[in-house]
């Protein structure tokens, strides 16, 4: 009997090490991040712009922590943030990217994918943005990697976008006035980028007027008075895209959608102001974006857009294929 026991209790503790043997090693495993490429920056939209590919984008109107964390693991290029039509809502947008960061790293390696927000701002003029430079501002210290400016006509306006991302410091360019951000911008959107406040000084900056910057700004040309100037507007410093706004634009050329009728952009005006915004682009050295279904996409990127819809769907498979990206999407 007593032999038994022994025994039992020699194979007890056998066990009892084998276990605690095991537990290190299942920890590390637990631990271990998801096998990714090292990225070369922190917008991944850049990086693969900088390779000469055509980028994807989905949309998300607003969203909260849950939201980003769900999205953290897109196959989109970059997400728009929409605020424009979405809620305004800076709390939520600050949410949204600590939802990505958390539910990081993204399939590329990338601490979050690239985020582009719109806002409920036009680029009327001067003065108005201006008076708006607090919205770009406060979405700026959130940590998102850029702005898409709505419905601007006027250049002296695009001038102040670009100011308003920069700091005082930025290496000053013809054209465009000192920055605007201001101490303290730096300390919640370090976080979310994962870098010191330091390094962010350094890197949020405009690409590609900065070569190394990691912002990108652009500009919807969405209505007649937008294309008018598109050659002026899309020269304006530190741009890195524009997009011609096919649903608004159609609004003020075509007039209300009636149900039934041939789709908007096959009309003559909107022909000619697609045409006029993408050679404005061209001439301008700045990407073009436009809406790329699973039909339309290649013959897209042959046009000379760069930058399509459809992050997620078929559409972006289809064009990856085409232009023959290497993986991982």
């Amino acid at each position: 009997m007593k032999k038994h026991l022994a025994y039992v209790a020699a194979l007890s503790v056998l066990a009892a090490a084998a276990a605690a043997a095991a537990q290190p090693a299942a920890a590390q495993g637990a631990a271990a991040p998801r096998s990714a490429p090292a990225p070369k920056r922190i917008n991944r939209a850049i990086d693969i712009l900088e390779s000469g590919q055509p980028v994807y984008y989905s949309q998300t109107s607003a969203g909260g922590y849950e939201d980003g964390k769900r999205l953290a693991s897109t196959k989109a290029d970059y997400i728009l943030y929409d605020m424009e039509h979405g809620l305004f809502d800076i709390k939520e947008l600050r949410a949204f990217m600590q939802g990505l960061a958390d539910g990081g790293p993204t399939r590329t390696g990338h601490r979050t994918p690239t985020v582009i927000a719109t806002l409920p701002m036009a680029g009327s003029d001067e003065a108005s943005a201006k008076a708006n430079v607090w919205m770009i501002q406060q979405t700026l210290a959130a940590g998102v990697h850029g702005i898409l400016l709505c419905q601007t006509e006027s250049p002296e306006a695009a001038r102040v976008l670009v100011e308003a991302t920069r700091y005082p410091f930025a290496p000053q360019v013809q054209g465009l006035n000192h920055g605007m951000r201001g101490a303290g911008s730096q300390v919640f959107a370090a976080k979310i980028w994962g870098i010191s406040e330091d390094e962010y000084l350094r890197r949020a900056d405009v690409w590609p007027l900065n070569p190394d910057g990691e912002i990108m700004l652009g500009v919807k040309l969405e209505n007649p008075r937008s294309v008018a100037r598109a050659e002026e507007i899309t020269k304006v410093p530190g741009l890195a895209f524009a997009e011609w706004g096919p649903g608004d634009q159609g609004f003020y050329l075509v007039g209300r959608p009636t149900p039934g009728a041939p789709p908007s952009v096959q009309h003559p005006a909107m022909v000619a102001a697609r045409a006029r915004v993408l050679a404005a682009t061209k001439i301008a050295h700045i990407k073009f974006l436009n809406s790329c279904s699973e039909n339309t996409v290649i013959d897209q990127i042959k046009d000379g857009t760069m930058i399509c819809t459809g992050g997620d769907t078929p559409a972006a498979d289809k064009g990856r294929a085409f232009t023959k990206r290497q993986q991982p999407w």
